[in-house]
């Protein structure tokens, strides 16, 4: 794991087929450890989780349960997912414990709903800190530019690109993502040329 930036840590699983990062991150903070959509960790990785304690994972989307489940059993933490993607994730072996809606807080983030990769897509806001931390709903490929997932993957591409416009509501300046490379200034700006393409 690398601190990415204060209390914040990530750790990448290279996605041959994609040609970019998928990312898991670790997210310290006093109320409860999160984890979110965390990728396959190595042993040292596992173990630093396990030491530092893991209160909640959070999964943005149905499709980034990835290593939840080794995380869950070790750290015995909670995770949770929006109810409209929890019978998706669960089909694919998810074990999920709590409900995931747009407008709950956990820790610091405040959840907002982004559908369109799945119906119940969902990124973090963290508005003290203006970290916006995405699943499928934004990908940070090329590194410092942002594009979005092929529409053939996509369930409802006209929704995603109109969630993707939604995030210019929001006030951030640092884009954390699960897959490509993080944007850690300047990432609203990187958003809006996304948008201005549509």
């Amino acid at each position: 794991m690398r601190e990415i930036l204060t209390g914040i840590f990530s750790w990448p699983w290279f996605s041959e087929p994609h040609g970019y990062n998928f990312n898991g991150h670790f997210i310290k903070h006093a109320g409860g450890n999160l984890c979110v959509d965390p990728v396959e960790p190595g042993d040292e990785d596992l173990e630093e989780l396990a030491r530092q304690g893991v209160a909640h994972i959070l999964i943005t989307n149905r499709n980034h349960s990835r290593a939840a489940n080794k995380i869950r059993t070790r750290t015995r933490a909670r995770t949770a997912i929006h109810p409209a993607d929890a019978p998706h994730a669960r089909k694919e072996g998810a074990e999920l414990d709590d409900e995931l809606n747009p407008g709950d807080k956990v820790g610091p983030f405040v959840v907002i709903d982004s559908p369109g990769k799945s119906l119940g897509e969902v990124v973090l806001h963290w508005p003290e800190r203006k970290i916006l931390l995405v699943g499928d709903a934004v990908v940070g490929d090329p590194p410092g530019k942002c594009k979005l997932l092929p529409d053939k993957v996509v369930d409802d591409p006209p929704r995603l690109r109109d969630s993707a416009r939604g995030l210019l509501a929001l006030d951030f300046d640092i884009l954390l993502v699960g897959d490509g490379v993080p944007i850690l200034q300047g990432a609203k700006e990187r958003l809006r040329e996304l948008v201005n393409t549509f």
